[in-house]
């Protein structure tokens, strides 16, 4: 294999219009996996996962419209809703990159932008990663009481709770909550997902996707029948001391794919962070 196949690129690609930034490694002639990030983050989340695994698999890393790297419209030029940031990342996959088949890593916001894709191309789906990304109603966990309301009734009081959810000190909470030791969690994780919520009019366009989020309840059914009709190849990695999804949300999967392994890690929301070594050699173990 050419030194050039293996190496790590970052590209944009035009989708309907708009810009789309992704990380690509490994050679095509491997299989592919498409590393599907959270919130507040960016395919930055997957910075030290991808020169592990890029000598076994061909990678996608794409940021979602208004995050990351990809083009950010306003609330007023695009709809911030996980149905189209999916048929964006959709179209990506297979209008742009002509991907055929794929396995999926959802963590976070990944989840219910993953689960959209797998549930419109199953036969596509090869296997799913999954790090705290939810798909079942008993995993959404306490730190989702203060959205509840916002769901209710979206006005100025039920909003500034919200709000929070894009502080910097809230951002440095999500990566530090729960992990066993915060020596591990490298400050360029926070910085760099705070400099993308800081610049002007994202605020508008987290809030509107905190908003939406509960759209994806509705279609847990229809993600569980995915799961039980396909029996996809399942990792699951999930770090136990994440306040947002909770370990019965990760146990939930066990019900419609029995033979996922479940791997509970002793961290938080971001189990990379601490533990991509670990995750890295069970992708290469039950995806390879």
């Amino acid at each position: 294999m050419h030194e050039g196949e293996i190496m790590q690129t970052f590209k944009h690609s035009s989708v309907r219009g708009l810009k789309m930034f992704y990380r690509e490694a490994g050679s095509k002639s491997s299989p592919t996996i498409v590393l599907l990030h959270g919130f507040p983050s960016s395919s930055h989340m997957f910075r030290d996962l991808i020169p592990q695994i890029q000598d076994k698999f061909h990678v996608i890393a794409p940021d979602y419209i208004g995050f990351g790297y990809s083009d950010m419209p306003t609330v007023k030029e695009f709809e911030y809703t996980f149905d189209n940031l999916a048929d964006y990342v959709d179209e990506l996959l297979f209008g742009v990159l002509g991907l055929k088949k794929f396995s999926i890593y959802v963590q976070d916001y990944g989840a219910p932008i993953g689960y959209r894709i797998a549930s419109k191309h199953p036969e596509a789906i090869e296997g799913i990663v999954v790090q705290n990304g939810n798909a079942y109603a008993e995993g959404i966990g306490p730190a989702f009481d203060p959205m509840k309301p916002f769901w209710k009734s979206r006005n100025t009081a039920t909003e500034a709770p919200v709000r929070a959810l894009l502080s910097k000190d809230t951002t440095i909470f999500q990566y530090t909550t729960g992990v066993k030791d915060t020596s591990h969690i490298s400050p360029d994780s926070y910085t760099v997902d705070q400099c993308f919520l800081d610049r002007p009019g994202n605020d508008a366009i987290q809030l509107n996707l905190l908003h939406n989020y509960q759209s994806n309840l509705p279609h847990y059914d229809e993600w569980h029948k995915f799961f039980r009709n396909k029996q996809p190849k399942t990792l699951i990695v999930w770090g136990k001391n994440d306040p947002f999804f909770t370990v019965e949300g990760a146990r939930a999967y066990l019900r419609d794919i029995p033979k996922a392994e479940l791997h509970l890690l002793d961290t938080g929301h971001f189990a990379l962070e601490e533990f991509s070594d670990f995750i890295a050699q069970k992708i290469i173990k039950v995806l390879g």
